[in-house]
């Protein structure tokens, strides 16, 4: 059961991400997701408007429309979305933007994955996308690495290019960034 876009079979959903319901009839989003209430592993989904999905997960919006066989309407819109993802900040709290991503620690508790020292409060870290299991199910959030660290985590020779094009940082932090990988 992959990622689907498919019309609203009634108006009982409400959006994941802006929390309204979703109108019978209309295109909507199904994200898959682990069922937490099947014995055997079975998938739901978390339901989306089409354009707050595509705000909020553009690549999976990405695939599913391009094995989508229907007419999408207000199209345009979408893939007006789907070109200009928001942007982290760079600053801690709220969404962030796809990884990887750089941002200035707002706390000293994190550790770097690769040598498990301390990042220090304030000084940057680059963000990867990393799996954690609780036990009973496995999450994905961000994992912080050193800048001098990132690179031989990643084994990623264009890793300053992707986050330049996931974050809007100062280009004095662009500059120490690329000076540490």
């Amino acid at each position: 059961m992959p990622d689907v876009i498919e019309e609203s079979k009634s108006n009982r959903a409400s959006c994941r991400t802006c929390r309204e319901k979703i109108d019978k009839g209309v295109l909507r989003f199904g994200e898959e997701t682990i069922n937490t209430f099947s014995s055997d592993g079975g998938t739901s989904y978390f339901w989306h408007h089409l354009a707050c999905a595509a705000g909020k997960v553009p690549a999976k919006v990405k695939t599913a429309m391009a094995s989508y066989v229907g007419a999408i309407p207000e199209r345009e819109k979408i893939e007006a979305i789907l070109a200009a993802p928001p942007k982290a900040s760079g600053k801690s709290g709220g969404p962030k933007a796809a990884y990887p991503y750089a941002e200035r620690a707002s706390t000293g508790r994190s550790k770097c994955l690769q040598c498990d020292e301390a990042i220090e409060k304030g000084t940057m870290r680059v963000a990867v996308e990393r799996e954690v299991d609780t036990g009973t199910f496995t999450s994905t959030g961000p994992g912080y690495l050193h800048p001098r660290c990132a690179a031989e985590y990643t084994g990623d020779e264009g890793l300053l290019e992707k986050i330049k094009a996931n974050v809007s940082l100062p280009e004095e932090d662009i500059a120490a960034l690329g000076a540490e990988l």
